[in-house]
């Protein structure tokens, strides 16, 4: 029971919106927030730091970027301080990591999606899913206790959910995130498309025929390169359709199913959107590993349906 003598706020904070309206337990309420913690590093990095390549490569041989590197350290000095996680996997390393077996959650994350876009100044953002235990491998990404990501653009936004609505934060002058929107909602219809992975149209017909149907219904166009941007767009104009189709060089599509797909399928359709591999739910798709990659067709409810019919004719 709150106090007679506490003031009512003014504006809501992300602590008070996860204690009071998300009713999230108090573990799973101090791992998210800090979570969003590190993200207030990640976007003064962002600011500050050279946007060059590190000389490094990730475990999928990509070149990283001076970001990629400081945003998965900034994520894992602030998981490993919690003392709640079991254990993580980062888009930037390898395996699992074990932490501590009997800490309650696992933790994985894309520290910085569309990190190649820092130095042409466009927006990119931090991506995380978690769940229960220290069990992510043969786990679905349905099990997920909490999805959230923060987009770092002329605004630092977080976007969560506890399977209790979508919600969207501001990270205000001093530091705090305060809620902007409660329970972001996604139409069945969409108006505006974001498909990725274009080059496999060149030997994809569906996909091809798929993207001039697009074009003769005259759907406005908004793709980032992003994937973080281009979901956050569909969430916050409520409509909208994000496709990742594989082709001869990604059979399955160039996305992670348990860095990327799964959180954003998770914060879908707590929207009331939806999302599929072309087959099946992405939230019923077992991951059985890190590396894991799949066809992602992500958003409005009937489009999402419609693609996943046109492209197997």
């Amino acid at each position: 029971m709150i106090s007679p003598y506490c003031p009512i706020p003014q504006r809501v904070s992300l602590n008070s919106h996860l204690f009071s309206s998300g009713k999230v337990p108090d573990n799973l309420r101090h791992l998210i927030l800090d979570i969003a913690r590190a993200a207030k590093y990640i976007q003064s990095a962002i600011r500050t730091t050279e946007a060059g390549l590190s000389g490094t490569k990730n475990q999928f041989g990509e070149e990283q970027v001076k970001l990629d590197v400081l945003s998965d350290e900034i994520i894992r000095q602030h998981l490993c301080e919690s003392q709640l996680v079991a254990s993580f996997s980062s888009e930037e390393i390898e395996e699992v990591v074990e932490l501590d077996a009997h800490a309650p959650y696992s933790v994985v994350y894309d520290p910085l999606d569309g990190s190649s876009l820092v130095d042409v100044n466009f927006a990119v953002g931090s991506i995380f899913g978690l769940y229960r235990g220290n069990k992510i491998i043969d786990s679905k990404p349905r099990e997920q206790v909490a999805a959230l990501y923060v987009l770092y653009g002329p605004r630092t936004l977080l976007v969560y959910s506890c399977g209790n609505g979508v919600h969207e934060f501001i990270l205000n002058e001093v530091g705090e995130f305060i809620l902007l929107r409660e329970n972001l909602g996604v139409a069945d219809a969409a108006k505006n498309y974001s498909p990725g992975n274009l080059r496999a149209v060149t030997e994809n017909a569906p996909y091809r025929n798929l993207l001039n149907l697009w074009l003769d219904e005259k759907l406005t166009l908004r793709y980032s390169g992003c994937m973080v941007a281009d979901i956050h767009h569909i969430l916050s104009k409520g409509q909208g359709i994000f496709t990742n189709i594989g082709g001869s060089k990604y059979p399955q599509g160039k996305l992670r199913l348990v860095f990327e797909c799964g959180p954003f399928s998770y914060l879908m359709e707590q929207a009331g959107g939806a999302s599929s591999n072309g087959r099946d739910a992405i939230l019923d798709t077992a991951i059985r590993e890190v590396d894991q990659r799949t066809p992602i067709i992500i958003g409005s409810k009937q489009e999402v349906e419609r693609v996943c019919r046109l492209l197997k004719e």
